[in-house]
């Protein structure tokens, strides 16, 4: 059984999300069912939470800064979910910067993007590419994913505006990743979740191992340590521990970053559990490598000043 986790040290938390189900779109958690959520059901998420829920499930293991990671607020008004972010954060501060949304194959994204990176707190966007459910159905150049001309052309914009790119993909679309940011290399692409090990047998793991150290090739490329739960298994620290420790022995403790994608992964595990977990996994480090995975590298890649 996990333990109760200790009270860390001063961190960031590089993914998280707020909605208010009460007054703004987020059609997924509404009106439009999500096929194949990878948690299973997710109808616990469909209620509202904000900056108080986060405390309370937070707890002793709030972090001293965290990153909102765009919440798939309604494709028709991005710019509406940065506004309100903006004043949620003005009242509560928290969050404390934004990785906000642009379609980035939509003909207008330069417009777009302009109006996100008008808000002071904006760092970067995300916007999920077209992926397929497994490795064995992975192709190359669908429309929509990241080979798409179109969608390439979007994601050339965003050097221009001094935003890094979010990227929610599985292991088997990596090698599409790795050309992405080879191609644009002043952008920097950091991989949500942990690039999704979800297929946890010996071959699932050496695939996923292999995949992370082709895209760790590319200097600008990061990793978030988040989004470890399977679907119909109890989220442990034993099974997590060595995972992380694989990721950070890829990427490096100069580009991985602490993340909780909560309320999402509340559905697995608690908070406490997942930070608990991540102190055990870098417990070995240098003290100069724990503080830079708790906190240093998000805090230079979402450019978070006086944040300990």
């Amino acid at each position: 059984m996990d333990h109760a986790p200790p009270v860390p040290p001063p961190f960031i938390d590089a993914h998280h999300h707020f909605w208010d189900l009460d007054h703004n779109p987020h059609p997924w958690l509404q009106d439009e069912p999500v096929a194949h959520f990878r948690y299973g059901s997710y109808a616990a998420l469909k209620r509202n939470y904000l900056p108080e829920d986060f405390a309370r499930d937070t707890g002793a293991c709030a972090p001293a800064a965290s990153v909102h990671i765009e919440a798939e607020w309604s494709r028709a008004a991005p710019v509406d979910e940065t506004r309100w972010l903006t004043t949620l954060a003005q009242r509560y501060q928290r969050p404390s910067v934004v990785v906000a949304h642009a379609d980035l194959a939509d003909a207008e994204v330069s417009h777009v993007l302009a109006a996100q990176a008008a808000f002071a707190m904006v760092r970067g966007i995300r916007h999920k590419p077209v992926v397929s459910l497994t490795a064995q159905d992975a192709r190359r150049g669908e429309a929509g994913s990241m080979d798409d001309g179109r969608w390439r052309d979007g994601y050339a914009w965003l050097e221009k505006f001094g935003l890094s790119f979010d990227l929610q993909a599985p292991w088997w679309h990596l090698e599409q990743a790795l050309d992405l940011a080879r191609d644009f290399p002043a952008t920097p692409l950091v991989l949500n979740h942990t690039g999704l090990p979800s297929d946890r047998s010996a071959q699932g793991l050496a695939r996923w191992r292999q995949a992370l150290a082709r895209l760790a090739d590319a200097p600008n490329t990061a990793l978030k340590i988040s989004g470890l739960g399977q679907r119909d298994v109890p989220w442990t620290a034993s099974d997590n521990v060595p995972v992380i420790q694989d990721a950070i022995a890829i990427f490096g403790a100069d580009r991985c970053m602490f993340a909780s994608n909560f309320p999402v992964d509340s559905l697995v595990t608690s908070y406490g559990a997942i930070v608990s977990a991540f102190a055990q996994a870098i417990a070995p480090l240098a003290p100069a490598q724990q503080r830079a995975l708790w906190g240093g590298n998000a805090a230079r890649i979402y450019r978070i000043a006086n944040w300990a």
